[in-house]
């Protein structure tokens, strides 16, 4: 939120509260408060754009200027005396009812990358010819699989990817966001940019895949990504079609998701094993295009496939864990609050292993996360570590809260917890991960312990 938006919204409320408490001394100040609330909106307007937000506060200063401006003499009639004092109350009212729409955000403002690089961005959607789209109910149709790489650069201009895709032509929700609220979306600063080549202090970067929560687009972890690359990594971030909330296709499509989850927890437990399959070979087609030099654009011949780790949040850190255990191209693997389903528990991963959770008592992780995460943990061939963040849930990891604005985080954090904040959370798991990659990535082994202790209230550490 910019400063105009701020400043704006937040006179006109004040000036409307004190005109419906004492209009008369309100009306000293209209001839000058009035001029400069219609000016701030014009400017606000100008140099930014039409939020919707801003429609309870054209009213507000609507409403106030006729209360300030016709005010009712001591000597008026006591139905014009009700009259006014029914109109006081309404320009109250109205300043109550617009506070809530500046709880969210009209243009999210994401967090800057903190590593030395810059970051640049390419967007890759492909066809898997080899694969059916299972679902789908046309025999032509082909799986897509939409990646959305985020990469070490040098330059530090150029033209933006629109933060999600199919802006414009969302459905009526994104994952339980109503899409009207991301009417603005388009003017969100990535902190990337497009068409700019790799940085050339390394001839081949390692690679990191970055599978999503279930049913979340790729968009909603740019923060987590970005801060990620500017470390030297490229992160190949993955929307899984008809499972995300909004991807486009290699044709244009906007696919939503097709799915319907079961009721039954034993149906809903198989359904979950069919996606994670569906997910993970996904991530093993990722794996597939990096030595295609047609498929890559600006990263061809500048990737490390020797050194290529799996991440993913919730769903996706599931299907983090099964590409790893599928796939021996994938030397390493994050699970970042991700239920198994499957054999996966009982699975004797081969390959390094970091497990990091949101706080216990504010996520209620459920007994089936537990169980299995234990289970994985005790059958890890390779060691890892596991890493709890305390007052973080499970939303921290994403963009998400950043969607409100701080007095709203605020409120929502005393409900569901996470009052340690996305920024600070999404910096504690990128200086954690980025530590754990360094060794099985082909770098100098990183002191994993010594980076979950640069940042307060973290548990854990090694696991055998």
């Amino acid at each position: 939120m910019s400063i105009i938006d701020a400043v704006v919204p937040g006179a006109a409320i004040l000036f409307a509260m004190v005109a419906a408490v004492a209009p008369g001394r309100a009306a000293r100040f209209t001839p000058i408060m009035l001029p400069l609330l219609v000016i701030g909106c014009l400017v606000q307007w100008v140099l930014e754009s039409f939020y919707w937000q801003m429609v309870p506060i054209y009213l507000v200063i609507g409403a106030t200027a006729w209360l300030t401006l016709s005010r009712t003499p001591a000597t008026a009639s006591g139905r014009r005396r009700m009259l006014a004092r029914a109109g006081r109350g309404t320009v109250g009212l109205l300043a109550l009812i617009a506070i809530l729409p500046w709880g969210f955000q009209p243009v999210p403002r994401l967090p800057e990358p903190t590593g030395r690089y810059r970051v640049g961005s390419e967007i890759f959607r492909w066809v898997d010819q080899q694969r059916p789209e299972p679902a789908t109910e046309d025999a032509a149709d082909h799986r897509n699989v939409v990646v959305q790489a985020w990469y070490p650069t040098d330059f530090e201009s150029g033209r933006r990817w629109v933060y999600i895709d199919g802006l414009g032509r969302l459905p009526g929700s994104v994952s339980q966001v109503p899409s009207f609220l991301m009417s603005n979306y388009g003017s969100i600063n990535t902190h990337a940019f497009a068409d700019v080549p790799i940085s050339a202090d390394r001839m081949r970067w390692p690679v990191v895949l970055f599978s999503p929560g279930y049913g979340a687009p790729r968009a909603f972890y740019t923060g987590l990504v970005t801060d990620l690359a500017s470390r030297g990594f490229v992160v190949l971030a993955v929307d899984h079609p008809y499972e995300s909330a909004v991807t486009e296709l290699a044709d244009g499509t906007i696919a939503t998701p097709a799915g319907h989850f079961p009721d039954n927890a034993a149906d809903g437990d198989r359904y979950m094993a069919e996606q994670l399959s569906v997910r993970a070979a996904d991530l093993r087609f990722v794996v597939d295009q990096l030595d295609r030099s047609d498929a890559v654009g600006l990263l061809a011949g500048r990737l490390d496939t020797d050194h290529i780790a799996a991440v993913g949040h919730s769903f996706g850190g599931a299907t983090a864990v099964a590409a790893a255990a599928l796939d021996p191209r994938i030397m390493a693997a994050v699970n970042i609050d991700g239920t198994l389903y499957g054999d996966l528990p009982d699975r004797a991963l081969q390959r390094p292993f970091l497990l990091l959770e949101s706080d216990h008592s504010e996520t209620g992780h459920s007994a089936q996360y537990l169980e299995r995460s234990r289970s994985l943990v005790q059958h890890l061939r390779a060691g890892g570590f596991r890493y709890e963040i305390a007052e973080a849930n499970h939303f921290s990891f994403t963009d998400a809260p950043l969607f409100l604005a701080a007095p709203a985080r605020y409120a929502v954090a005393q409900f569901i917890g996470g009052s340690r904040g996305p920024v600070d959370t999404q910096r504690a798991a990128d200086d954690i991960m980025a530590a754990f990659l360094q060794g099985p990535l082909g770098g100098s082994p990183a002191d994993v312990p010594a980076a979950a202790a640069h940042h307060p209230n973290i548990h854990g550490g090694p696991v055998p």
